[in-house]
């Protein structure tokens, strides 16, 4: 019994390792990490059947585009820091009444519930799979919520020996994650019942992943003024400088001769100094935002500040992450990487940005949207600044 407990909570550890990939990415970790990983995502990604464990349904590179998306955004924050906050509630109760030899813990958020515990971990961890929106993650945190219930049944088995004559009315008159009257209308009592439930409860959670990426593609800052080239602006308020430049920047010599008639292209239009730019394409060291030294001011601006990090460029890094959003967007410079498009036979959106698309980096060219002067063009590595590893599209 001890084993299965233990490798049960170990199963829950392993979720929210994978779940704060994120937070591993921008960290030193990252090559110890990708080095157990990464051939994980790689082979899940090499095969269509699987391959949409590893992409993204949310934006993560993007401001999101629309008040809806951005609610979400927030909420997965929200989620995440108030689960946590309730399991540490949750521990000083247990461990205080531990301590004065209180017997089982009936009171607070047990008066309620006899799980409140896993319940907070069960938000803290859909709030990191809406912050780090991998469909993998998603799966992971439907087979955490399956591993809670099996540790909660053991649990209460053990509590029903040790303490059986102030359990059991306790159980009858609570649910074991809801309050129960709620509990009781969701979820049935016959086994047929709970096993429908959760193939239901399923199905809501991966179809609304999937609803969610639909929105997002379908709301996404786009440019489509060319046959064969879609543009796609990081922050919502370059869409219109995005859309009056684009083509004309297309048509700069150094830019055209690059471009073959025969292939779809997707380009990022940036800031210069955009933080996020190495999950796109190894544009140079600076954008590894692994080889910085700011990876904890970095992080509690990931949860606490849903959109400065994808707003306030390189800078940030370096002043302690107090860069002001509004600075990056400034100026007329901006960063154009483009990225060639395999498996897309035409330029809609729902392609372009497709599971099963493969999106190639191939240069980069800094220009000066005002004058239309080309600044910078270099020919990119076909990896990403973490090389072979699935990152977001947008």
């Amino acid at each position: 019994m001890n084993t299965k407990k233990t490798f049960l909570r170990s199963a829950i550890v392993l979720y929210f390792i994978i779940a704060f990939e994120v937070l591993i990415m921008i960290s030193p970790f990252a090559g110890f990490f990708y080095t157990v990983f990464n051939p994980v995502l790689l082979k899940v990604a090499a095969h269509p059947s699987t391959r949409w464990l590893s992409a993204f349904f949310l934006p993560h590179m993007v401001v999101p585009p629309g008040w809806f998306l951005q609610a979400v955004r927030v909420m997965g924050s929200v989620l995440f820091v108030v689960g946590i906050v309730l399991f540490f509630v949750c521990a000083v109760q247990i461990y205080a009444a531990k301590f004065r030899k209180k017997g089982a813990v009936l009171f607070g958020l047990y008066a309620y519930i006899r799980h409140p515990q896993y319940v907070a971990l069960g938000l803290a961890g859909l709030g990191l799979a809406i912050l780090w929106p991998r469909f993998m993650t998603v799966v992971l945190w439907l087979l955490m919520t399956a591993v809670y219930f099996l540790l909660a049944k053991d649990e209460e088995r053990r509590m029903l020996t040790a303490h059986g004559d102030t359990y059991q009315p306790y159980m009858n008159a609570t649910g074991m994650f809801l309050p129960k009257g709620i509990e009781k209308v969701l979820i049935p009592a016959s086994l047929p019942g709970k096993v429908a439930f959760g193939v239901v409860f399923w199905a809501i959670v991966l179809g609304g992943a999937f609803c969610l990426r639909a929105i997002t593609i379908d709301h996404l800052a786009l440019w489509q003024g060319a046959s064969n080239v879609t543009g796609i602006a990081i922050l919502l308020e370059d869409g219109a400088m995005m859309d009056h430049r684009l083509g004309d920047i297309l048509g700069l010599p150094e830019v055209h001769e690059r471009l073959e008639e025969s292939k779809h292209y997707l380009v990022y239009f940036v800031p210069q100094n955009y933080i996020m730019q190495g999950m796109i394409a190894d544009t140079g060291g600076d954008w590894k935002l692994y080889k910085q030294h700011h990876a904890v001011a970095m992080i509690t601006d990931w949860v606490f500040h849903p959109f400065r990090h994808l707003q306030g460029g390189h800078s940030m890094m370096h002043d302690g992450m107090q860069h002001d959003p509004a600075a990056a967007g400034s100026g007329m410079t901006r960063r154009l990487i483009f990225l060639s498009l395999e498996g897309a036979a035409t330029q809609s959106p729902t392609e372009i940005f497709g599971i099963n698309a493969l999106r190639v980096p191939q240069f980069m060219a800094d220009v000066d949207v005002h004058e239309l002067r080309l600044l910078e063009v270099r020919e990119l590595p076909h990896g990403s600044g973490w090389g072979s590893v699935p990152t977001p599209t947008f």
